[in-house]
């Protein structure tokens, strides 16, 4: 059986020591990110949806060791066998693999054995690139360019993951102190006009640039006219709806958000809670007052819908979003600002949050997932869930491009999502 892909794109990173230094890079960010964890917090897993850290750490470098390494290095063997079902996330192809919901119970190996399997993984992946030969050297720089953004999908995970275990303590603990903030008035909500028609969006295969299978291929779509609201939606503003007993009102929602809320009991957005008349924020800095003025965060798209659908609102379509960012650069407030929560302002089209948008989660017009092991990287997911865009503030910036599709479960929420607003024309 085949695990490694049987056809390979060009890939932009042509440069044998570019790509060793990306790879050097990418590897960095992550103990980056985890360096400001203490010991304990590697272990904890709140929710079936997270993981624990060290997990993260773990299972992004088994994707380089089991289709790089193992695959092209004649008589590899393993780092440890174990690792091979431990952290293999959903790879059917490849073997089984641990519960997900368990994952918080591997107490072993320890945080030092998996900072160990991550220096022993680097050491012979930047051996194993300075070393291949030409003729190998395209099919394995776009496997290495795949390794690396699928590491930095797992980048935004652990900010996500981390918070979320560190909410679910009842001391609220903080990940970072917080930086001086950043006061802007967002003004009032703005709309821009969309021309209808015809155009063109997903990703177009003679680029010579990296694309997940997802995006593909570019095809035609027909728009009608439309306006887009200019900013996110705000905490200000969605207190409003909240004050308008939003979560009380079922003609406000849809049959499965209904009974989903009804069921959790949701009142407000993940991570607020009240003191007395006083709503508190939970953020990577720790719990905060709630700042009316940025933008509204941690829902799910049955409370984007909602909140859109007592604006007298609609969501986006992703079409209508994508033809939007193709006009501007991507620019915006990503985790490379190191903020990690969103700020105030206008545009906020590129990171800031993850946008909902009315669109399903579904293959484009001739679209072929990869072959072998790498096909199951999105093509099996497109059920049931719904299409976000634009990237976060805890995106790395140049993960993110104008065709990048992001999916969730319609009641998943401790992403980094928000609500932009849009209106037929």
């Amino acid at each position: 059986m085949s695990t490694i892909l049987e056809k390979y794109p060009a890939n932009p990173l042509n440069s044998r020591q570019g790509l060793i230094a990306s790879y050097q890079s990418v590897r960095n960010a992550s103990e980056i990110i985890c360096a400001h964890l203490n010991l304990d917090d590697y272990q904890i897993q709140s929710i079936a949806e997270t993981s624990p850290p060290k997990w993260h750490l773990a299972h992004v470098t088994w994707f380089f060791e089991t289709f790089l390494l193992k695959n092209f290095l004649p008589d590899y063997q393993f780092f440890n066998p174990d690792y091979t079902y431990l952290f293999n996330s959903y790879y059917q192809t490849v073997g089984d693999m641990h519960t997900r919901a368990k994952r918080g119970l591997l107490s072993r190996p320890t945080v030092e054995q998996i900072y160990q399997y991550r220096s022993d993984i680097d050491k012979r992946m930047v051996d194993f690139l300075a070393d291949i030969d030409e003729s190998q050297w395209q099919k394995i720089a776009f496997l290495v360019t795949l390794g690396l953004n699928h590491e930095q999908q797992h980048q935004e995970l652990l900010y996500m993951d981390i918070k979320h275990n560190l909410w679910s303590n009842p001391l609220k603990p903080a990940y970072l102190d917080r930086p001086p903030p950043i006061i802007v008035n967002p003004g009032e909500l703005k709309w821009e006009y969309r021309q209808g028609g015809l155009t063109t969006v997903g990703f177009d295969a003679n680029n010579d640039s990296f694309a997940f299978d997802n995006e593909q291929p570019g095809h035609k779509v027909w728009l009608e006219p439309h306006c887009l609201s200019t900013r996110l939606v705000t905490n200000a503003e969605y207190q409003k709806f909240m004050e308008d007993k939003g979560y009380q009102r079922s003609e406000l929602w849809l049959s499965d958000g209904w009974n989903h809320i009804e069921i959790k009991q949701w009142k407000s957005p993940l991570y607020w809670q009240k003191d007395g008349n006083q709503w508190l924020e939970f953020t990577l800095y720790g719990l905060e007052a709630l700042n009316p003025t940025v933008p509204v965060s941690h829902v799910s798209y049955y409370e984007a819908e909602a909140y859109a659908r007592w604006a007298g609102k609609r969501l986006p379509l992703e079409a209508e979003l994508e033809r939007k960012l193709l006009e501007i650069p991507v620019q915006g407030d990503f985790n490379d600002n190191g903020l990690f929560h969103p700020q105030a302002g206008e545009g906020q089209y590129y990171g800031s949050l993850w946008e909902w948008t009315a669109s399903p989660y579904l293959p484009y017009p001739r679209f072929k997932p990869w072959r072998g092991s790498m096909g199951e990287y999105n093509g099996k997911f497109m059920c049931n869930q719904w299409v976000l865009r634009g990237g976060s503030c805890v995106t790395p910036q140049n993960h993110i491009r104008p065709t990048y599709r992001n999916f969730f479960y319609p009641h998943d929420r401790w992403q980094f999502a928000g609500i932009r607003l849009a209106e037929d024309s």
